[in-house]
C-alpha cells in the first residue's frame, strides 16, 4: 500500500486534534509545542505531526519563536478586525443569495436552528453555543446556493472559533446574538435580499466590535500596572 495513502489520514487527524486544542484553549497563546510531545499525546509518529504543524503555521495558528521553537500564535486584534471584515462580506453575500434562492428551506428549517441556539445559551455550555452559532451560519451558506462561500469561510471560522470560547463565557450579548439571527432569518424567509444582506453585515460588525472590545479589556487587564509613588 502507498505509504502516503496510509499517513495522510493520520496527518489530517493530527491537524484536527491540534487545531481543536488551540481553539479550546488547551494549547494557550504563546505556549511552546513540539513534535515529540504532540506525537506522544496523539499516539502517532512524528511525521504526521510535522505535516500538521506545517499546515497550522501556514494558516496562522502557530509561528516560529526563535530559540523557543514553534509556539501557539497570539491573538491579534488587527487580524481579527480584518477577519470579521471579510466575514461580513461573505455573510452578506450568503444572506442575499439565501433570500433569492432559499426562502422556502429557510422557513422549513431555520426556526429549529434558532430554537437550538437559544437552548444552547440557556444551557450555559460554551461548546454548545459555539456549535449552534456555526451551524446557523453554515445553514445560511448552504441556502445561498453558492458552495464557494462556505469553502472560503471555512478557515476563517476556525480562527473565530478560537476566540469565541473565552468571549462567550463572559459575554452579556449571548441572547442578543440570537435575536439578530432571528431578524436575518425573517428577512430571508420574506425574500428581502437587501434587508438580509444589510442585517448580516450589521451582525458581523457588531460581533467584531464586541470581540475587539473584549480583547482590549483582556489585554489591558493582563498588562503590568505602573505603581505611582506618592510625593514625599
Amino acid at each position: 500500500m502507498d505509504r502516503l495513502a496510509v499517513q495522510q489520514p493520520l496527518a489530517d487527524q493530527a491537524y484536527r486534534a491540534i487545531l481543536d486544542a488551540i481553539c479550546a484553549g488547551e494549547l494557550a497563546a504563546g505556549q511552546r509545542v513540539t513534535q515529540d510531545e504532540l506525537a506522544e499525546r496523539l499516539h502517532v509518529s512524528r511525521q504526521p505531526v510535522l505535516q500538521a504543524l506545517l499546515l497550522l503555521k501556514r494558516q496562522g495558528f502557530l509561528r516560529d519563536s526563535g530559540r523557543r521553537g514553534v509556539v501557539v500564535a497570539p491573538l491579534d486584534p488587527r487580524f481579527m478586525a480584518q477577519l470579521y471584515e471579510v466575514r461580513g462580506a461573505l455573510d452578506g453575500a450568503a444572506c442575499r443569495g439565501a433570500a433569492l434562492r432559499g426562502a422556502a428551506d429557510a422557513k422549513l428549517w431555520g426556526g429549529k436552528l434558532i430554537e437550538a441556539g437559544r437552548a444552547a445559551v440557556g444551557s450555559g455550555s460554551v461548546a454548545e453555543m459555539i456549535a449552534a452559532d456555526m451551524n446557523f451560519h453554515l445553514f445560511l451558506y448552504e441556502l445561498s446556493g453558492n458552495p464557494l462561500i462556505a469553502e472560503t469561510a471555512a478557515l476563517h471560522w476556525q480562527h473565530i472559533r478560537r476566540v469565541m470560547g473565552s468571549h462567550l463565557q463572559q459575554s452579556p450579548t449571548r441572547q442578543a446574538v440570537w435575536d439578530e439571527h432571528e431578524g436575518i432569518l425573517a428577512a430571508i424567509i420574506d425574500g428581502d435580499a437587501d434587508a438580509a444582506e444589510r442585517l448580516a453585515r450589521q451582525h458581523a460588525d457588531a460581533a467584531a466590535a464586541n470581540l475587539l472590545q473584549w480583547m482590549k479589556a483582556e489585554r489591558d487587564e493582563g498588562a503590568p500596572r505602573t505603581i505611582r509613588r506618592k510625593a514625599p
